[in-house]
């Protein structure tokens, strides 16, 4: 049995008005792909269930459930899957904040990334020395994978903020999906550690 985490909307559900609270379980069949009837939907560090909310479930005042299921499916390190699931207790909701997001979709595309000048507006980046949309942009054409997706949702969210949470979280996701088509069966990302190296560097 492994602890988990699951989020809900603000009332407690998620997708056709499932119910969740301490002591909860739901099920699936166990057949089929992830994304079917089959499994519960889980994820395995707190901060992966937030980061990869505006691109996986999109609850806008979401609740996080610590749980307890046997994964038996995954999508890499992006979420599990679950034939039954069990939430044990509500706990806090990480604060992730814009920069955040934005550091996170750097650091995913990093990983895979072999673009010099890619990797130089990476680095001012994230240690703060040029955050101009222009030098985004610039290192967007400078790539064509995930890494331009990481630099055009950074571009985006500096010069339209509203659209910072979503656009860094795609960015997060194509780079994620990138790396293990880069790496499959060689390697893969730690989505967990580079979540808690972006989050923690923005709390300093």
């Amino acid at each position: 049995m492994s602890t988990l985490y699951k989020l809900s909307d603000s009332d407690g559900k998620t997708m056709n008005g499932t119910q969740w609270g301490p002591g909860v379980s739901h099920s699936g069949t166990g057949k089929g792909g992830l994304c079917g009837p089959g499994w519960i939907h889980a994820y395995e560090h707190p901060l992966v269930a937030v980061l990869m909310n505006p691109i996986h479930a999109s609850f806008k005042n979401p609740r996080l459930w610590e749980a307890e299921g046997e994964i038996a499916i995954r999508d890499g390190q992006l979420k599990c899957g679950c034939k039954t699931l069990t939430t044990v207790r509500e706990i806090p909701l990480p604060e992730i904040t814009e920069e955040m997001r934005a550091r996170f979709a750097i650091l995913c595309a990093k990983e895979v990334c072999a673009d010099l000048s890619w990797n130089a507006w990476a680095d001012k980046w994230l240690s703060g020395e040029d955050r101009s949309v222009e030098a985004a942009k610039a290192a967007a054409w400078a790539s064509y994978d995930a890494a331009a997706w990481a630099a055009d949702a950074v571009a985006a969210a500096a010069y339209r903020p509203s659209w910072a949470a979503k656009a860094a979280a795609w960015a997060a996701e194509d780079a994620a999906a990138a790396v293990y088509r880069a790496s499959w069966g060689a390697r893969c990302m730690n989505l967990a550690a580079i979540a808690e190296k972006a989050c923690a560097v923005s709390r300093k």
